[in-house]
């Protein structure tokens, strides 16, 4: 299968990320942009010691990210392995918080196809909504393209009514061309979401990589008519970088895009710290991290 894409400008590309970032907030809109981060939220924890305790205490914690402020809204999802979707779909039912799982032998990607499908299947059964899976990218780097949108197609199938997304590991790909024709495939191969990293490698979500990603979201929706939603995820910790990717993601996308349904944060630290942010900018003091339970 032959994959052809423009080349992407790669100093224009990191010269519009830095631009974006300096884009300055007002208190208020500060305000209705850490709101909207945390209902754009994928509480996350992928960890070997995970259990179910902690993951049902993840899961208090993303229906209600803090009691003594009442207002503050749900998160978009807990993302968990399919080992412990049985125990999220019992924490979370009737909450509209979805359960979303990394499966098809995370983080490498690179078990047997059935074996991943299986997983992927697995996971859907036992109540994931979302289904987070790692791109082929023995096959991408090697150029055997059409192994891997047969994979992806193959693992969209195998999600039945779930949505997927596929990670590209941005950070092993090697240039911003490669950024953008790794998306291009996993559009076309019917991916629900393009994410940038599994969290797992030196190299996770950078400004210039999501103004990449987005941009090849937006070349692929007005080509097809398709819209494909975003998922930053690998090293977002702070408040400021959620609504930094918020601005990039208006500016390239456009405000439509700016939905749970369209755009995802995924995070395991990033929640207190926007938590802290809001209690500051309501109270005009910074509460201690301590007053926040750590996940």
């Amino acid at each position: 299968m032959a994959l052809t894409e423009t080349a992407v400008d790669e100093v224009g590309l990191v010269a519009r990320a830095a631009a974006l970032g300096t884009r300055s907030i007002k208190t208020s809109s500060k305000l209705a942009a850490l709101d909207l981060a945390i209902r754009c939220m994928d509480l996350t924890t992928l960890e070997g010691i995970d259990t179910d305790g902690k993951v049902r205490a993840v899961c208090a914690k993303a229906v209600q990210p803090d009691p003594s402020m009442a207002d503050i809204p749900s998160v978009a999802a807990v993302c968990v392995y399919p080992a412990l979707v049985p125990t999220a779909a019992a924490a979370l039912a009737g909450t509209g918080v979805r359960i979303a799982s990394v499966a098809g032998t995370f983080p490498a990607g690179l078990g047997p196809l059935d074996v991943r499908l299986d997983e992927i299947r697995w996971a859907v059964a036992a109540g994931a909504d979302e289904i987070d899976i790692v791109l082929n990218r023995s096959a991408f780097m090697s150029g055997r393209y059409r192994q891997a949108v047969d994979e992806i197609e193959a693992s969209k199938e195998a999600c039945g009514p779930a949505h997927l997304k596929v990670i590209l590991e941005t950070g092993e790909l090697g240039s911003y061309d490669q950024v953008r024709r790794a998306s291009m495939l996993a559009m076309l191969a019917g991916a629900d979401f393009i994410k940038t990293s599994t969290g797992k490698v030196g190299t996770n979500a950078t400004p210039p990589t999501a103004l990449c990603m987005a941009e090849a979201i937006r070349d692929h929706a007005d080509r097809t008519g398709t819209a494909v939603g975003l998922k930053l995820a690998g090293g977002i910790r702070t408040a400021k970088q959620s609504w930094q990717y918020l601005v990039l993601v208006q500016e390239t996308l456009g405000a439509e895009w700016l939905t749970p349904d369209r755009f995802r944060l995924g995070a395991s630290s990033l929640l207190n710290d926007v938590l802290m942010q809001i209690a500051k900018l309501r109270s005009g003091t910074y509460q201690r991290p301590s007053d926040f339970t750590q996940d």
